[in-house]
């Protein structure tokens, strides 16, 4: 079968054939292949799209294709210059390529699906390109899915932030319906404005068939979501009603540090961190037997985190009344324990406290661990890709991965991987 053959079965255009082929190179073969408009075809005008006469010929571009066998292949053709009627003179468009962009769009897509496996250097490395070459290719990927996707019948979302860089947080809006848990939407910052930016984006219309909004205790987003879903169920996550606790305890044990040390008995909290944070289910073996050497003394810490243990009876529940009595009965138990940071847990849950029940009543409708699932993913993308500096480069990331965007390859392009 002759390679021009092959190129026509996989990658045809219409008004355009394969003309020739040229090999050169030696430690790193290239083939060039020439591309002319069919004869008695005509142009089509890059302003209105729209067949129109020639006008004249411009030099050679050089177009980059998909490596075949190891082999560096350019397309090479002349573009046209046409006189279209409604927008003058103006350089033909052609199917193969967006632009200026130098990559055909079937190398572009060819790029973009490797790299939603690997990192966009490897990607680079492997297919001995430019890391610029598979951003832009991933980025009009992107463009397109997001200009092609489908908006209808969101019922569920989940809104949270993701630290990017230091002292720099991404907020994050996920669709959290069953069978559709993707990402809606990505803003700099995570402040009242920005979540305002992303309702305003959504529509009123759209906003008023919300049933669920999943979101943490951050006010900014409370108030917005208050404002805006009004009509919809706002629930606050389990993941972060206990990392809040946590962070609370390790402040416990922090300071009862200090003051073991300053009466000379500094090692009896030392390495208890994690003994103390982890669930029963996932404590090593030391760190059982340090828990029952710890429970020994009368700790600040300890007490804690029995308090801790005993909050997570409340996820059991099914009913959102005996839930909520649970809950009143330990944050009075709580606030008489003279544990300040545990004190400002409990203050926190009873100004929350119809938004915490409100779990309850979504448990059986709703996937509530979606959010923090897919902000898991997110923060795995943000590692992979650590070379991102830029919130353009880190949102086509995200969106890449986690947007579950239509891919313009299974329409306009043969699949090469």
């Amino acid at each position: 079968m002759h390679l021009k053959t092959i190129l026509n079965r996989v990658y045809r255009h219409s008004g355009f054939v394969y003309s020739g082929f040229k090999l050169t190179g030696t430690s790193r073969p290239i083939l060039h292949v020439t591309v002319k408009p069919r004869r008695g075809s005509k142009a089509t005008c890059s302003g209105c799209n729209q067949k129109a006469p020639g006008y004249d010929t411009l030099e050679e571009r050089r177009f980059e294709f998909i490596p075949l066998w190891g082999i560096v292949v350019f397309l090479y053709y002349a573009m046209r210059r046409v006189e279209c009627p409604r927008c003058g003179v103006k350089v033909e468009t052609v199917p193969w390529a967006t632009g200026k962009s130098s990559l055909t769009k079937a190398y572009a897509y060819f790029l973009a699906a490797w790299a939603k496996r690997m990192s966009w250097k490897e990607v680079a490395d492997a297919f001995q390109t430019s890391w610029e070459s598979v951003f832009r290719s991933v980025k009009m990927v992107v463009e397109w899915g997001l200009a092609h996707r489908c908006l209808d019948g969101i019922q569920s979302i989940g809104v949270d932030e993701i630290h990017w860089l230091k002292g720099k947080f991404l907020t994050v809006v996920y669709q959290i319906d069953e069978g559709c848990i993707r990402l809606l939407w990505l803003g700099q910052d995570r402040k009242v404005k920005t979540l305002l930016r992303f309702f305003r984006w959504f529509g009123r219309e759209r906003t008023k068939a919300l049933r669920f909004v999943c979101s943490d205790m951050w006010q900014p987003y409370l108030k917005v979501i208050a404002k805006k879903a009004k009509w919809a169920l706002n629930i606050l996550d389990r993941f972060h009603i206990m990392a809040n606790m946590n962070k609370e305890i390790d402040e416990v044990r922090r300071q009862e540090v200090k003051d073991l040390k300053a009466k000379g008995q500094g090692e009896v909290l030392k390495h208890a961190r994690w003994t103390l944070l982890k669930r029963p289910e996932n404590r090593t073996a030391a760190q059982e037997t340090k828990l029952a050497e710890l429970v020994r003394y009368n700790l600040r810490a300890v007490r804690a985190h029995l308090l801790r243990e005993e909050f997570q009876q409340f996820w059991e529940y099914f009913s959102p009344f005996w839930a909520g009595t649970f809950l009143d009965r330990w944050c009075t138990k709580v606030m008489r324990s003279r544990l300040e940071p545990m004190k400002k847990i409990a203050r926190s849950l009873r100004s929350h406290r119809d938004l915490i029940l409100n779990w309850f009543r979504a448990r059986e409708q709703l996937s509530l661990g979606a959010t923090e699932g897919m902000n898991n993913k997110a923060k795995v993308i943000t590692r992979r890709a650590y070379g991102l500096r830029t919130y353009q480069a880190m949102e086509v990331a995200l969106y890449h991965s986690l947007g579950d965007l239509p891919d313009p390859a299974t329409q306009f392009a043969h699949r090469f991987c």
